[in-house]
């Protein structure tokens, strides 16, 4: 809910805007006034306006984020702005929102947010010049957004700061040395356990199982990376794990930009089998009574489960044409060509559970112990540092098998970082944290002491009661899509006023 205080503000903004030539009623300031949101955008206010509908214009944009002004409305419809703030700078991406590569739905979640975090996570230099393209909010309605967003916080500003001074220390220069080390690890890996397939299939199912975590990381990696050998094994994660680059963007990037927020990072929402925390009666399950008997069992189908999807999004993809579609098609047909062809039913389909186990063993417990949260983060760079924790490893096989997944809170903030740099950040962050007065600061655990703590915490929510009211893990809709429907500024205040689909 908004406060009294963050009421006012807005109104005020909104009646100055209602003076201006965005063409917004009084009437509209007025049934505002008795409307609870858990959020306005008051840049909508212009283009859901009856006063002079036809005089609007908005924006049409191509994949280079070159745009032309056009009309907003048409016979039935008005098409309401999205606008979002980008280093201090408020956006129009109503006409970008389409063209989007990496689809609309991640803009529509920062509509009336400021976004300056995640398109420096993401995005590769090339993408964030383009974003400087984009057509600039409009002036009038610019009170109202400042009235709305919640100001740049002095840890983000700090952040910024630190991540230009590790773009120009060379951070983002990938060591190939390292990568040819790590792609040789796994190739000898796939080769054992060929050899292995006829007189020891138990080994060759190990070395498979081991090959498949190896190149879920290495993939991973390359998928998150803005560089050009990046690039260039972006399908790496297809065809050496049957998990498709696409599929993989739209539901991990979601766990990277909304970490731990309940009803939207897909990653806490594993019940009915496991619950992170109690949940409402009508959302429970028997299951949960001994989830910390069987977790073992959901965390087995892991790696099952993601090759399922990615097939299905593979093909949806294709139907939908998005970029690299069909090449990431054939990269998963090639794959299962080949471990078809060479390795038994017996020896893959346990290797994928195994695969399956051991991935969800390290990358479940540095999130679900930290803070969840119910509400929306404004604050990314904060809620990073609260929701992640890293695992201090105790040999170098664990530290290969950990993936450079023992680095999270590293990861987390920098997603494109080559994962080879990680190490070299503990001792900045560390004083980043205690410098910002981060609650709970850098935080780290042995990786066995925070397996024994994600453990405990399905332990303790098994033993709980159900709770009333608690929020649902998949509180959006359709949870996959689930950011295209939810309650975005922009989206309650469409909603409150006028019932309008984006």
């Amino acid at each position: 809910m908004i406060s009294a205080r963050n009421s006012a503000r807005v109104l005020a903004a909104l009646a100055v805007v209602a003076g201006s030539e965005a063409f917004v009623p009084y009437s509209l300031v007025n049934r505002l006034a008795r409307t609870s949101t858990t959020g306005w955008k008051a840049a909508t206010i212009d283009d859901i306006a009856v006063t002079n509908a036809k005089d609007l214009t908005t924006w049409e944009c191509d994949e280079e984020a070159q745009c032309v002004e056009v009309p907003a409305c048409d016979d039935e419809t008005c098409r309401t702005s999205l606008d979002v703030r980008i280093h201090g700078q408020w956006y129009d991406l109503t006409g970008w929102r389409k063209a989007h590569p990496a689809g609309d739905h991640w803009i529509d979640w920062y509509d009336g947010r400021d976004a300056t975090e995640v398109m420096d996570a993401f995005h590769s230099e090339k993408g964030r010049a383009m974003y400087k393209r984009l057509p600039k909010s409009k002036e009038t309605v610019l009170p109202a957004l400042e009235a709305m967003a919640t100001p740049d916080s002095a840890t983000q500003i700090a952040f910024r700061k630190l991540r230009q001074d590790l773009e120009d220390e060379g951070f983002w220069e990938r060591d190939l040395g390292h990568e040819l080390r790590l792609i040789g690890i796994w190739g000898g890996l796939v080769v054992g356990a060929a050899l292995m397939v006829q007189s020891v299939p138990l080994l060759s199912t190990f070395l498979l199982g081991l090959s498949m975590t190896a190149a879920g990381w290495l993939g991973h990696d390359y998928i998150h990376g803005v560089d050009d050998f990046a690039n260039r094994l972006r399908n790496f994660a297809a065809l050496a794990a049957g998990l498709l680059p696409t599929w993989w963007s739209d539901k991990h990037n979601k766990h990277h930009a909304l970490t731990n927020e309940m009803g939207v990072d897909e990653d806490i929402a594993t019940d009915p089998f496991l619950y992170q925390w109690p949940p409402a009666p009508e959302n429970d399950s028997p299951l949960r009574k001994i989830q910390h008997y069987i977790f073992y069992i959901p965390f087995s189908f892991l790696f099952a489960l993601w090759r399922f999807d990615s097939l299905k999004v593979a093909i949806e993809s294709v139907e939908k044409k998005r970029p690299n579609a069909k090449e990431e098609l054939y990269s998963l047909l090639i794959h299962y060509f080949v471990l078809f062809n060479v390795f038994p039913v017996n020896v893959w389909v346990p290797a994928v559970f195994m695969s399956g186990l051991v991935s969800a063993l390290i990358v479940t417990p540095t999130h679900q112990s930290e803070e969840l949260f119910e509400d929306y983060q404004p604050d990314w760079v904060t809620a990073q540092f609260e929701s992640t924790r890293n695992a201090v490893t105790t040999n170098p096989f664990s530290e290969w098998l950990w993936g450079g997944m023992q680095y999270q809170l590293e990861h987390h903030l920098f997603p494109s970082m080559p994962r080879s740099k990680y190490p070299l950040l503990r001792e900045r962050l560390q004083k980043f944290a205690k410098d910002n007065n981060i609650p709970g600061g850098y935080r780290e655990t042995g990786e066995f002491e925070i397996l024994k703590m994600n453990w405990q915490l399905y332990k303790r929510v098994a033993e709980a009661d159900a709770v009333p009211g608690a929020p649902p893990t998949k509180g959006r809709p359709g949870q996959m899509a689930a950011i295209a429907s939810t309650n975005t500024p922009g989206a309650a205040l469409r909603k409150a006023v006028t019932g309008a689909r984006p």
